[in-house]
């Protein structure tokens, strides 16, 4: 990902941010925003997908609400990732086109539209919803 992307991916993250409900927003402060081109080797590893995969388009780290107890010892700190590759891969990239069945993909609305359903799916994981309730609600 070049530099232009890079902030043109930014500067649509930041605009999805500000069309969020503000206790959305404010989730992020007790959970960070964490925004990289891609997951480490390492990360891909745990997660048993190989070293060039691209298609990882988010991540939340922590103990989600449903889980946490007061009789636990301190949790670790949570964070939410989100990779920009990923997230361009899965719109269907940079620029318009159509997918094998001429629906329309791609361009600065569909990443748009990605990071949104990416930051809300991992947002979704801090209050304890699993894969399959998130892919009910389209969050997939």
């Amino acid at each position: 990902m070049n530099e232009a992307q890079r902030m043109m991916f930014d500067a649509l993250l930041e605009q999805v941010l500000a069309s969020l409900p503000p206790r959305l927003n404010e989730l992020l402060e007790e959970a960070p925003l964490v925004v990289e081109d891609r997951p480490s080797r390492h990360l891909l590893h745990e997660f048993g997908l190989d070293h060039d995969d691209r298609s990882l388009c988010g991540l939340y780290t922590g103990v989600p609400l449903t889980e946490r107890s007061v009789t636990e010892g301190v949790e670790p700190p949570e964070s939410i990732q989100i990779f920009r590759e990923g997230v361009v891969m899965q719109a269907g990239g940079w620029e318009r086109s159509e997918d094998e069945h001429g629906r329309p993909q791609g361009g600065a609305d569909a990443v748009a539209g990605e990071i949104r359903i990416t930051l809300l799916h991992e947002m979704g994981h801090h209050f304890g919803l699993e894969e399959d309730e998130l892919a009910e609600l389209g969050y997939e």
